[in-house]
């Protein structure tokens, strides 16, 4: 690994060094049994914990986050290494299935044996907002590493110090768990990070930004000569569509949860509900000036997101159906103050451009509807986000919406608010573009299928087979075989 300051950008000879140690653990990691993995997994969640209170004070003075927040965060990291260990040891991501020889068969059926593999060496670019879970040891480096490949993590220059003392700690874990040299690197700079989504020795990328960033970078994978995959979330609106019987039946507590949504982690969360619609006339909008004016904001993360925020806000502002709801507490020099916006369906529908940007920061957008067709021709062009909301009452005409809402987004919610994403098997994070590049998760035991490619054997020699599709094994695992779903 690198040793870096904030200040320093790995070097081209740097980085072709570090790709060849990746290449060269790429085989031990793909060929290591669940079990091996699992525990390469565990030894690194271990030693996050272990060096909470290192890394917590490292990070709060980066990043201003506090205290509670940051040890949230290392929690939710060191589950999802130890979730995706039970993902390696169970086995149904192999998606093992098997077609036994049919010499009767028209043509002839020879054996076939298919399995998922690593796909080798992976790229993932760290987050601003999420330090520790999307970040150096984030879902992202977890799914890789437990789909059987190194990483190879791009610092964010938001946290340096605390991404290189993260790298240290994990490389330092995996080591002595017996993991090969080259498991998990770090690099630092943003041509070392153009250049590594380019090095040869990487087959796919993982990356949480902005869409300009994400964009440039995906440009890159894909203008290869040889492609990759690049996995990108780029910016999300998560769009609100609240029934006037929903205002009428629980207003205030609907109110209350918007605000304490759009403004949770200075409202800097990818999940942050950044636009919303409300009925014409049923008093919302009074309803959330209410809380928002007794809600502070704060420091932002970064310098640049600071300077981005207020031009934001004017860029909103300008339109000449924008109003301003009400404004937060007032907030210290170089802290956002919360602000609540409105304009209506109308102005939506025929401004998305400029209405619908995503502003990174404690603001959110009402806006009115005054009947069915208006919000249907505003939803209409809302783009891809990583979740939708719909709060309604049980006599609502709501059909037609969810179905709008369900091609907007990966995750639909019908109760509380979507920020906040909890890590778990059925859980989804993606969306159609721009909220991510591609139909997969990056949060959730799905997300290991992003590093993972299928190889199918014909006619293989037993003993040339992969462990996991020998009989022996196939009688543990999940599998299917004959078109029938085989349970241990």
């Amino acid at each position: 690994m690198t040793s870096t300051t904030q200040t320093t950008t790995t070097t081209a000879e740097e980085l072709d060094a570090l790709a060849q140690a990746a290449a060269a653990a790429a085989p031990v990691w793909r060929g290591a049994d669940a079990a091996t993995r699992a525990s390469w997994l565990r030894a690194a969640a271990d030693a996050l914990d272990a060096h909470i209170d290192e890394l917590v004070a490292i990070a709060d003075d980066e990043t201003r986050l506090g205290e509670t927040r940051l040890r949230g965060e290392v929690a939710r990291t060191t589950g999802q290494l130890r979730l995706f260990a039970t993902v390696v040891e169970e086995g149904s991501y192999l998606e093992l299935t098997v077609d036994d020889a049919d010499p009767s068969a028209t043509p002839p059926r020879p054996e076939l044996r298919r399995t998922l593999t690593g796909v080798g060496p992976v790229a993932v670019f760290s987050a601003s907002n999420f330090p520790f879970a999307f970040s150096v040891a984030g879902g992202d480096t977890a799914s890789a590493l437990a789909a059987g490949n190194p990483v190879i993590v791009k610092a964010h220059s938001g946290h340096p110090r605390l991404s290189e003392r993260t790298a240290a700690i994990v490389a330092a874990a995996l080591a002595d768990a017996g993991a090969p040299e080259g498991s998990l690197a770090l690099v630092e700079g943003r041509e070392a990070g153009n250049a590594l989504v380019q090095h040869p020795v990487i087959q796919a990328a993982g990356f949480t930004g902005s869409l300009g960033g994400g964009r440039a970078l995906f440009d890159l994978a894909t203008g290869r000569p040889d492609p990759i995959p690049f996995y990108g979330e780029l910016g999300s609106l998560n769009p609100v569509v609240i029934t006037a019987a929903a205002v009428a039946t629980r207003g205030e507590a609907l109110a209350q949860g918007l605000v304490g949504s759009f403004t949770l982690g200075v409202g800097q969360f990818c999940t942050k509900p950044g636009v919303v619609f409300v009925p014409e006339g049923a008093g919302f909008e009074e309803l959330v000036a209410g809380f928002a004016t007794g809600v502070g904001g704060g420091p932002l993360l970064t310098d640049r997101i600071t300077e981005a925020f207020p031009s934001g806000i004017e860029h909103l502002e300008a339109d000449p159906s924008v109003n301003v709801v009400a404004h937060g507490l007032p907030a210290e020099a170089g802290a956002a103050q919360p602000v609540v916006l409105s304009t209506d369906a109308a102005s939506v529908a025929a401004r998305p451009s400029t209405l619908l940007e995503e502003c990174f920061g404690p603001v959110t957008l009402l806006v009115r509807y005054g009947s069915a067709e208006e919000l249907q021709a505003a939803l209409e062009v809302v783009p891809g986000s990583l979740t939708a909301t719909l709060h309604s009452e049980p006599g609502d005409d709501v059909a037609s919406v969810l179905a709008l809402l369900e091609r907007r987004a990966g995750r639909v919610l019908f109760a509380g608010w979507p920020t906040g994403v909890a890590v778990t098997w059925s859980q989804h994070h993606g969306g159609p573009w721009p909220a991510t590049t591609s139909l997969h998760t990056s949060v959730g035991a799905t997300a290991i299928r992003r590093f993972l490619r299928p190889v199918t054997y014909q006619d293989a020699p037993e003993a040339l087979l992969p462990e996991v599709l020998r009989d022996p094994a196939l009688s543990r695992l999940p599998h299917r075989r004959n078109g029938v779903l085989q349970l241990p």
